[in-house]
């Protein structure tokens, strides 16, 4: 968090500047988890840089790339829609330049 001070004939006024800057890249647990038919996967990026997040199912296979491209310093949210798919666990992994991370979700329809 930012704070800005300003002094007026003496007096100190101080204000916070609603933002922070992650310390760490995180993945967070989706929401709702379990879900039906959608959910929300988000992230926090350190920096600027190139970011993939992928949906698996169970055996591994690649169900969807929601994001593969450039992404801002700061947290990120993106919508998951499975309801083309079947009830099961499914994995996401974000890789956003070193670092790969993952999760699990349930679908239950």
């Amino acid at each position: 968090t930012l704070i800005r001070r300003a002094y007026f004939e003496g007096l100190a006024i101080s204000n916070e500047i609603g933002f922070d800057v992650p310390t760490q890249i995180t993945l967070y647990q989706n929401y709702p988890n379990p879900f039906n038919p959608s959910t929300q996967i988000s992230y926090s990026l350190t920096s600027p840089g190139f970011v993939s997040l992928k949906v698996f199912d169970i055996t591994g296979m690649e169900i969807a790339t929601l994001v593969q491209n450039q992404q801002s310093q700061g947290k990120h949210t993106v919508s998951f829609d499975a309801s083309d798919l079947s009830s099961g666990i499914y994995i996401y992994q974000l890789n956003a330049g070193t670092v790969f991370a993952s999760g699990k979700m349930l679908l239950i329809k």
